[in-house]
């Protein structure tokens, strides 16, 4: 299994955002649309009544001035009025339709007969009386809109419309009492068309609204989104470089070069060879304690400038140690690395450095190189052979190029050897691993003894106690040594040691037991653990193991933001974490090893027996 790549979780990200800013924007039309439906619908019904009520003002005013000036009486009795009485009010009232959209107008008397109309036919007529002409009656205008459908107060239709506005007013003496009523008709159409204009005004005001709100929130995030990737991409960018020469640093390069590899491999992205040059300055702790610090940060730019000048077009170069560079040559150009070395060699003949009152000093460089898949298959015995060859560079005399011969003798043991190497070399810089693996070995393979495991078992144990950490080689060194607690973003980097130290060692023999312990060291008993979430039994006997072994070494050592705890401490945190984080059965065969053993591995100085760890629970 690979390790996760940086660039995948950054592409991740920027693919989840577009995603949010649609789902932001979905949500925003879908509020902007209930909202102007609702407005529209608000709207729409008061602006109707508000006409209605307008409509049967103006309608009042105009029926006034008609029944003040025509009317008397006597027209509203129940005596009938004469031909030539009736055909004049009828005329009149016809007149009053000027406005087309009035339909018909009727002059009713208190017995709901029709004494005078604009349309003749329904003179002397009497409809059904209505609830708003008993309410004009008692002397309270009405007006409502109704469908033609619905009109049942006339003898006839006014007029074939799809909507009418139907009116009540009275006819009011002075006295207060009734004398009739004037029931009017409209063509509601005109009124609703208004109505329905003003809805799509408003509907097409809030849309253009929230089409610039939709316009200014997209620039909005996408500056945002902008500024949050470059700032995620400086921070992770910082803790892959070196502050001085602002290359690649260790841990950085070793995980490019592990996914170089991975990509390497027949079957892989890209099959092909691949070179590494470990290059080391020539006397530059000498140097450094002569003329300073600040003149030997001069030499390394010096030398960091040179090398990314004469690098190749898909190389990497980075500061690999104090005064170590390391470059990673994949493809065409890993052929001609040495040939890129020795050039580079050449320019720095003739480089001279001179400080304070000392002589003019040359600068000189030891390297050694090796070849993949021809000296090694994995990374970590690559990184082995090239400084194997640096040292036979530098043992010569220094200013020399030494090459990884086909045929070398690798080491034996499965490479385990190289792999022990390589966690002395993490010691140069986290001095916490190295002491801390060597414990968690001494106490796994003490409660593999404990467990009556064989000795093939044992030895699997403490060679995963050694390499159990192997893969903080490529964790960042701020994140190593931080004295406090790591944040969230960082722990998820963290926790990415056990995936790279599993990928460090797969190509290994008889490694897929080591490889248990190397990646699930980190697993809880009740699945909350990492990197694969395991619970239980479903943890390989020997990640539950070394679980055990890590938690109690990490309560015992010194790290760089906690002291040790006492024994009595440790044991009681380890027993409390039985049944959650550790298996219990495991947690009290060691504690009760530690506290009854004469030869158990005791953290520092040799402590009597202090508790009695709690029983199994049932």
């Amino acid at each position: 299994m690979s390790s996760v790549r940086p660039g995948d979780l950054e592409t991740s990200g920027n693919r989840r955002r577009p995603t949010l800013l649609l789902l932001v924007l979905a949500i925003l039309l879908v509020l902007v649309g209930v909202t102007a439906s609702a407005l529209a619908a608000v709207t729409g019904d008061r602006l109707t009544t508000a006409t209605a009520n307008a409509t049967l003002s103006r309608d009042a005013s105009l029926v006034g001035l008609f029944v003040n000036g025509n009317l008397g009486t006597d027209d509203l009795t129940s005596v009938p009025s004469s031909a030539t009485r009736q055909a004049e009010l009828n005329s009149k009232l016809a007149g009053l339709r000027l406005d087309s959209n009035i339909l018909r107008i009727e002059v009713r008397k208190p017995d709901g007969s029709v004494a005078f109309a604009s349309d003749e036919a329904v003179v002397g007529q009497r409809p059904t009386p209505s609830e708003a002409m008993s309410q004009a009656l008692s002397g309270v205008p009405v007006a409502s809109l109704v469908s033609a459908g619905q009109v049942t107060d006339f003898v006839s239709p006014p007029a074939p419309v799809a909507t009418v506005l139907e009116e009540f007013l009275p006819v009011m003496q002075q006295d207060g009492r009734t004398l009739g009523v004037v029931a009017m008709w409209r063509d509601a159409g005109p009124i609703l068309a208004e109505v329905a204009q003003t809805q799509q005004e408003i509907v097409i005001v809030v849309a253009g609204a929230a089409l610039v709100l939709a316009v200014l929130l997209f620039l909005i995030f996408r500056a945002a989104q902008a500024q949050i990737s470059r700032q995620e991409r400086d921070l992770v960018e910082a803790t892959r470089r070196d502050p001085l020469t602002d290359l690649y640093n260790h841990g950085a390069i070793v995980s490019l070069l592990a996914r170089i590899l991975e990509d390497a491999r027949p079957g892989g992205r890209q099959a092909r060879s691949v070179s590494v040059a470990l290059i080391d300055v020539d006397n530059f702790r000498l140097f450094n304690e002569a003329h300073g610090h600040a003149a030997g940060d001069d030499v390394l730019l010096r030398v960091a400038d040179l090398a990314v000048e004469m690098r190749h077009e898909g190389q990497l170069v980075a500061r690999y140690g104090p005064d170590e560079f390391c470059l990673v040559a994949p493809g065409t150009a890993a052929h001609d690395l040495e040939a890129q070395v020795r050039a580079l060699r050449q320019h720095l003949t003739e480089l001279t450095v001179q400080y304070g009152d000392s002589e003019r000093l040359p600068v000189t460089l030891s390297c050694g190189i090796a070849a993949f898949p021809e000296h090694a298959d994995g990374v970590t015995d690559l990184l082995s052979m090239a400084a194997v060859a640096l040292q036979e560079a530098k043992a010569s005399g220094g200013d020399g190029i030494r090459t990884v011969q086909t045929g070398d003798v690798k080491p034996e043991i499965g490479g385990f050897d190289v792999l022990q190497g390589l966690v002395i070399a993490v010691d140069t810089k986290d001095h916490y691993t190295k002491r801390h693996s060597d414990d968690v070995a001494r106490y796994a393979v003490f409660l593999g003894r404990l467990l009556g495991l064989d000795d093939a078992t044992l030895e699997v144990l403490r060679v995963s106690g050694l390499l159990h950490d192997v893969g903080k080689i490529g964790i960042p060194d701020l994140l190593l040594r931080k004295p406090g607690k790591l944040t969230a973003a960082e722990y998820d980097v963290f926790k990415q040691h056990v995936v790279l130290g599993d990928a460090m060692v797969r190509n290994l023999p008889q490694a897929d037991f080591v490889r248990d312990g190397i990646r699930h060291h980190h697993e809880r008993w009740d699945g909350r653990g990492y990197v694969d979430g395991l619970q239980g039994e479903e943890i390989p006997r020997i990640g539950r193991i070394m679980a055990v072994a890590d938690a109690f070494s990490a309560m015992t050592t010194t790290r760089p933001y906690r002291k040790a705890l006492p024994l009595e401490e440790a044991l009681k945190r380890l027993t409390d974490a039985a049944g959650t984080q550790l298996e219990e059965r495991l947690v009290l065969t060691f504690v009760t090893g530690i506290e009854t053993a004469a030869d158990a591995p005791m953290p520092g100085a040799q402590v009597p027996s202090l508790w009695t760890p709690r029983q199994l629970v049932a």
